[in-house]
């Protein structure tokens, strides 16, 4: 009896430390977003830990189907919060929390003059996020059809896994001109270092961003309370500083 008394505690106790993490998918144009809305949240909640994992949204989507452990998603585009509800492994439904906006970002570069300046043989490598696994990246190839320059500049192109990476290789000169989320380029070290333009949104399709509770989240309610507090007013402000438009 006192043996069976001592295991229901340590699983009792076990439950509610869990239930003190929640383990955040997150897309990686969120980078800064998420620093700052685990931040504020840690001011109302000191014990509750927000693991955050970033990365393009089509890889994180699969490593959720494939098992891993999450709790919360939050990806670049409706789709794939779609797609894991589809795959039965969401809880609740799909919520749009903002809408992105692609820019042009430079070191060395004028971007200001408009997309056609990469066009111009200073520019020898452009970076984009894969298309098939980033939002961003995929927008990037819509603009480029748009404006009919992808034949011209397909051979300069360099993909990266997400557009985090994208984005350190044009701020590392590996790429002159890097196809970015404006998230990312208004954040201090980027924005102090190099000059952006902001695409027409005229030019690919608005890239939604969405999020949905994983499946698993039924063992922690306090995933649910950060999603709550994502979609909230108090985190309207943190979207709006780095460019983000809200629903």
């Amino acid at each position: 009896m006192k043996r069976t008394f001592i295991l229901a505690l340590v699983v009792f106790v076990s439950v509610a430390v869990s239930a003190q993490k929640v383990r955040v998918a997150g897309a990686a144009n969120l980078r800064y977003v998420l620093d700052d809305i685990k931040a504020l949240y840690a001011v109302k909640h000191p014990n509750v830990k927000i693991d955050v994992t970033l990365g393009a949204s089509g890889a994180l989507l699969q490593q959720i189907i494939n098992g891993a452990q999450f709790d919360f998603f939050m990806a670049a585009d409706k789709t794939f919060p779609d797609k894991l509800k589809e795959h039965g492994a969401a809880s609740g439904d799909v919520k749009t929390y903002a809408f992105g906006t692609l820019a042009l970002w430079s070191t060395t570069v004028d971007v200001t003059k408009g997309i056609d300046i990469i066009t111009d043989p200073s520019v020898v490598h452009i970076a984009v996020a894969k298309p098939e696994l980033a939002p961003y990246g995929d927008r990037a190839i819509q603009c480029l059809h748009y404006y009919h320059l992808f034949d011209k500049v397909k051979d300069k192109i360099v993909y990266a896994d997400n557009i985090a990476q994208a984005a350190q290789y044009a701020s590392t000169g590996n790429a002159e001109v890097g196809f970015l989320a404006l998230a990312l380029v208004l954040a201090p070290d980027m924005r102090n270092n190099g000059i952006y333009f902001a695409l027409d949104a005229k030019s690919y399709r608005p890239v939604e961003q969405a999020c949905v509770l994983v499946k698993t989240w039924e063992r922690n309610a306090e995933a649910s309370a950060f999603m709550d507090f994502v979609l909230s007013n108090a985190c309207r402000p943190i979207f709006e500083k780095y460019g983000y438009i809200l629903p």
